[in-house]
């Protein structure tokens, strides 16, 4: 494809759009159970507005902009408030629960190069369960992550052995509030604990948690500790582009004090051009996000967030109801909030994902590692709320679909290939993936033989041939 000649019809761009989304998943239908947090369509045409109105504002330079520089400040205050933290309490909005980490993962880095310059080799600490962006920030900054093992039967962090694994070259710990597939809320106070006694900074992952457990608190639910209100925490991420219902990306890291806030910031002075100070990872950034955010929060209010939370509460009870009536299924984890995952010891649970979708759902799998085998993961929103008899009934159905289907097969050859290859499969993966129904830069209808092909391989092996296929599919056709 090229640029035009002359400039294409509006109906002819709309009609070829239209075209392009005909296979995305139907996000509107209170089906999706990840990537999606759909608040309506009142609130959701309100935020459409406000962004709009703010889309061509660049938040590169706030002297330009003072409006968004207000609308950050006070989406900073309210966040703060939160998640209990004090006037000293500062942040920056960002693009999303990735950017705020690694935000603090460099914020960190650099922290500790003024503060102990002799580390020359940094290490970070971090449970299994935390989020892979802890892994994409080290790989960036240089730092060596050191990943702990989980409690088994809680999936939360275990502070004895995360303590066991800190060096005099750990400058940075993590936990999750709650953590992304079970869904449980790691021991926050314990570990940040253990990081104040060591000098080192301790970030509390609460992308997916720091906006909603405060409600779930409210509603009587126990919630552990995890804000700022716990000495040894220097920073927080918490995303308001899920259950705070804003349009993506909005997302908020906040620090204990300015001091450990500058060490994120960027500036530089150094060539013919503008003066660049970089608050955040971005330079150029649209202000619709930021000020969508801001308008959503004050659209919808503290009482109906409250109301949205209580909503979101019983669906997960439903869903657990529906999960524990199926003898096949078990719950890898009671959660404490709105995420959690199943598996099953006598079903493929890759095939019961593939029944759930075709019967129009979007359910995630979740590989084997580290001893937990493969399961399925739920992210609960209030628009799956007034699904969840359906989605019950069609668990069942699918569970019993799936177990006439055969598993397996493609095994013995991707096994056959792997003693024969070793990890010169890693160079060519194509035949691999053309065993498992990928060619062509097109994905199967159904895919468990794709992960069963990904689940039996080593972990390693399965990022280097997902990078390899990821990259032939983002190929243009001509």
């Amino acid at each position: 494809m090229k640029i035009p000649e002359t400039g294409r019809a509006r109906e002819e761009i709309f009609e070829a759009l239209g075209r392009y989304r005909k296979n995305d998943m139907d996000w509107q239908s209170g089906r999706a159970f990840g990537y999606i947090f759909d608040p309506g369509q009142e609130i959701l045409s309100f935020a459409k507005e406000v962004y709009n109105l703010f889309l061509s504002e660049n938040a590169l330079d706030f002297s330009v902009y003072p409006s968004l520089l207000q609308i950050e400040n006070d989406l900073v205050s309210m966040m703060r408030k939160h998640l209990q933290g004090g006037q000293k309490v500062v942040g920056n909005f960002t693009s999303g629960g990735t950017e705020s980490i690694l935000l603090a993962v460099k914020a960190a880095r650099d922290y500790f190069r003024k503060k102990r310059p002799e580390i020359t080799a940094p290490e970070m600490v971090v449970p299994t369960t935390a989020h892979a962006a802890f892994h994409k920030a080290a790989h960036y900054f240089g730092i060596k992550a050191v990943t702990v093992s989980v409690d088994t039967k809680t999936f939360k962090a275990d502070p004895d052995r995360m303590a066991a694994h800190i060096t005099e070259n750990t400058i940075f710990m993590a936990g999750s509030a709650p953590s992304y597939t079970q869904g449980v809320i790691d021991p926050i106070a314990a570990l940040a604990r253990i990081a104040q006694k060591h000098g080192i900074w301790f970030h509390t992952d609460a992308c997916m948690g720091g906006f909603l457990l405060p409600y779930f608190k409210r509603l009587g639910r126990d919630v552990p500790g995890f804000d700022f209100s716990l000495e040894g925490v220097s920073s927080i991420s918490v995303d308001l582009h899920k259950y705070a219902y804003a349009p993506k990306g909005a997302s908020m890291i906040l620090y204990r004090n300015p001091e450990l806030r500058a060490c994120q910031m960027f500036a530089f002075t150094r060539w013919l051009g503008y003066t660049m100070i970089n608050p955040t990872v971005q330079s150029t950034k649209s202000g619709g996000p930021m000020a969508a955010a801001w308008a959503v929060l004050n659209y919808v209010g503290d009482k109906q967030y409250l109301a949205f939370a209580e909503k979101q509460l019983f669906a997960v009870e439903a869903i657990k109801k529906a999960i524990a009536s199926i003898p096949e299924l078990y719950l890898l984890a009671e959660p404490d909030m709105t995420l959690l995952s199943f598996g099953s010891d006598s079903v493929n649970v890759f095939h019961i994902i593939d029944e759930m979708n075709l019967k129009g759902w979007y359910i995630q799998p979740s590989l084997s590692f580290d001893g937990v085998p493969a399961n399925i993961h739920l992210t609960v929103t209030l628009s799956n709320a007034a699904h969840t008899d359906r989605f019950a009934a069609d668990l069942k159905q699918g569970v019993a679909d799936a177990k006439k289907l055969p598993s397996g097969e493609l095994l013995p050859h991707v096994r056959q290939i792997m003693e024969k290859q070793g990890e010169a499969i890693l160079d060519d993966p194509a035949s691999l993936f053309a065993l498992a129904g990928i060619q062509g830069g097109r994905m199967p209808e159904r895919m468990a033989p794709v992960n069963e092909v990904l689940d039996a391989l080593p972990p390693l092996w399965r990022e280097k041939i997902l990078l390899q296929v990821t990259n032939a599919f983002f190929h243009p056709e001509n």
